[in-house]
């Protein structure tokens, strides 16, 4: 497919900003599952770019200050493929997706619940969407009830959240069975949900030696494919958020967030 994405984030203050720094993880890279065919990203001061260890792409700027009003928009073009299992044979060894992160802690509860799923299974393509359809069961999708900062044990407790939540409940309980796991964000279209444009997964590292990913959505209970565009990976969400930043002075803050995706005729 191919799809159009503009993703933009707007602030209001109530007083003028005096000085802002944000940090961006808004921009696809091309791989197996896709091939950027245009991006950029507007905001108030000029971008710089980088690396991080994790192999994701980041802009950064400052503004000076002087306005109450603020924007970052990110837009273009990606052609996608419908490949859910893909080796990495360069870059972070697999393992490092075994550590626990801000917002998933290990947990004994979630360990044993997490053994009770798999019953001793390696983790293949059938153990690994099983464990998603667990989550998905366990954790019912329901907006509002948690918020970006919620960890995988509220939401594990609470039985309910969004994508983030189950992700990250899928990425815990993966781990503590030793199966590297990384949480990814990124689009999704789907033309009757718009509301799900803005999304997250997860990919299982099902053998660490060839450093082979499978890329499973729990939300919709399936492997990945031509539906989704990957923006960025951590450990959880705290790692990888779109936009983080600081700032001095704006009194009270209004955010809102517009995520739009069509799809294009092809060539």
């Amino acid at each position: 497919m191919k799809l159009r994405i503009t993703h933009a984030t707007s602030y209001e203050y109530s007083e003028p900003l005096q000085y802002a720094i944000q940090s961006l993880h808004l921009a696809p890279q091309s791989c197996a599952s896709q091939v950027v065919l245009a991006w950029s990203i507007d905001a108030l001061g000029p971008l710089s770019h980088w690396r991080d260890g994790l192999g994701n792409l980041v802009h950064t700027y400052s503004y000076g200050g002087g306005s109450a009003r603020s924007h970052v928009v990110a837009t273009g073009t990606v052609q996608t493929y419908p490949v859910s299992v893909f080796d990495e044979p360069h870059g972070i060894d697999p393992c490092y997706f075994l550590r626990e992160g801000a917002l998933t802690r290990r947990n004994a509860r979630v360990t044993q619940w997490a053994r009770e799923v798999s019953a001793g299974q390696d983790p293949d393509v059938d153990a690994v969407l099983a464990m998603a359809a667990a989550v998905a069961e366990k954790v019912r999708y329901r907006a509002g009830k948690t918020v970006v900062e919620t960890e995988a044990l509220e939401a594990f407790d609470w039985e309910e959240g969004v994508c983030q939540d189950q992700a990250q409940v899928m990425a815990l309980a993966c781990r503590s069975l030793g199966w590297p796991t990384r949480y990814v964000s990124g689009y999704f279209y789907d033309s009757n949900a718009p509301e799900l444009a803005s999304h997250a997964w997860v990919d299982v590292c099902t053998d660490p030696k060839r450093r082979r990913w499978l890329s499973v959505d729990v939300t919709h209970g399936c492997v990945t494919d031509e539906r989704y565009v990957r923006i960025a990976v951590g450990v959880d969400y705290a790692q990888c958020p779109p936009i983080r930043g600081v700032r001095h002075g704006g009194g009270a803050e209004n955010m809102t967030t517009r995520v739009e995706i069509k799809a294009l005729a092809p060539d």
